[in-house]
């Protein structure tokens, strides 16, 4: 290609320049860039790497990792690719227990070179790519929410398309709106979200195929439902609800939710959120039939888990003080997802249900407290 031509033209007369000329040099190969911000040319739009293929695992980066779902994943691959080729990133500095768990770096996507330098040196060859603002946390600073969801996302998406890496992004229940069908909701439809969070996941989803078929970049994307899990506490989203009551239940036997008691949503255990992701990213490309799949597990309504807390908890009292933000976002929101094509494409299967959600909650949440309680 014309670039690599252009570089190794560079790299000779460099071998053939006195220490003199070592300025020059530097200046020459700064100014080459390999990169899709750059290549408009068609055939320089072909990026090429060692993929993780040929080596025996993969090297991973998460961004975003201190979030509810990164320290879980990062533990899912760990087990499975061993402990120094799964890297735990972000902003902010990590409690003891995950500082000392595996290998963790300082990464501001927001910072271009700073991610391109982590790729390069790490010999990163996948990219899980959490770092978001979720909705209603995005709705309170839309500037900040639009910085970090959709900039950042554009620095992720052609750092990995110039390294030919396979690129996983989350999107969600949220890149659904008003007009879209709820019950079910399929993987292709009317979108058209009314949440910043929302919005830029559409144009992650978007992008992300764009680049596939533009760049050939191995992109693959999940839409999440609303994800309950007891290692982490709620973080600003509107599904929150299905974490928090576990914590009061299990704390003060008092609940108030902020939500509609019929408010249905889809939802999942974060075990099996985690092990879809694994899933996807294994899949072999032949498989996918699409870049964007739906998964889901389960749907219910605050009022139906209450219900299902109540029966290993009775003296459990629920009230409901309704947030208006929280509420809008959740009626613009999917009741039921069709995951049918994940199902058929890569056989994708959930394990936990509603029975099974909340005994596993309660005795995860349950034992920590008595531990607290003994200390």
């Amino acid at each position: 290609m014309p670039v690599l031509r252009a570089l190794s033209k560079v790299a000779k007369q460099a071998l053939l320049t006195p220490a003199c000329g070592c300025q020059s040099l530097t200046v020459a190969i700064r100014n080459i860039s390999f990169s899709p911000r750059q290549v408009t040319s068609g055939s320089d739009a072909s990026f090429h790497s060692v993929s993780f293929s040929e080596t025996d695992h993969p090297k991973v980066l998460i961004t975003g990792g201190l979030g509810q779902l990164g320290v879980g994943l990062a533990k899912l691959l760990r087990k499975r690719f061993g402990k120094n080729n799964v890297i735990l990133s972000d902003i902010r500095k990590p409690p003891s227990n995950v500082f000392h768990s595996g290998p963790f770096i300082y990464s501001d996507i927001l910072d271009y070179k700073n991610l391109r330098e982590i790729v390069v040196n790490n010999r990163i060859t996948w990219l899980v790519h959490y770092s978001a603002l979720l909705s209603a946390v995005g709705e309170s600073n839309v500037a900040l929410a639009r910085a970090v969801n959709i900039t950042g996302l554009h620095n992720i998406l052609d750092i990995a398309a110039e390294h030919g890496l396979r690129l996983f992004v989350p999107s969600t229940i949220g890149a659904f709106g008003p007009t879209s069908p709820r019950n079910p909701t399929p993987d292709l439809c009317v979108q058209r979200p009314r949440t910043i969070y929302g919005v830029s996941k559409v144009h992650a989803e978007l992008m992300g195929e764009y680049y596939h078929h533009r760049y050939g970049l191995d992109f693959r994307c999940l839409r999440y439902p609303g994800i309950i899990s007891a290692d982490s506490q709620p973080g600003g989203g509107t599904t929150d609800y299905a974490v928090q009551i576990f914590h009061d239940a299990v704390k003060n036997g008092k609940f108030e939710c902020n939500l509609k008691p019929d408010t249905r949503l889809p939802m999942m255990y974060i075990d099996d959120c985690l092990r879809a992701t694994l899933e996807v990213m294994e899949a072999p490309t032949e498989t996918l039939s699409m870049r964007t799949y739906n998964i889901n597990a389960m749907s219910f309504t605050p009022e139906e888990l209450a219900n299902e807390v109540q029966k290993q908890l009775p003296d459990l009292q629920v009230t409901y003080e309704i947030d208006s933000v929280r509420q809008a976002i959740a009626d613009s929101w999917p009741m039921n997802f069709d995951d049918s094509n994940a199902r058929n494409d890569w056989g994708w299967k959930h394990d936990y249900d509603l029975p099974e959600l909340v005994q596993t909650m309660l005795n995860f949440i349950g034992s920590d407290s008595r531990i607290a309680q003994a200390n």
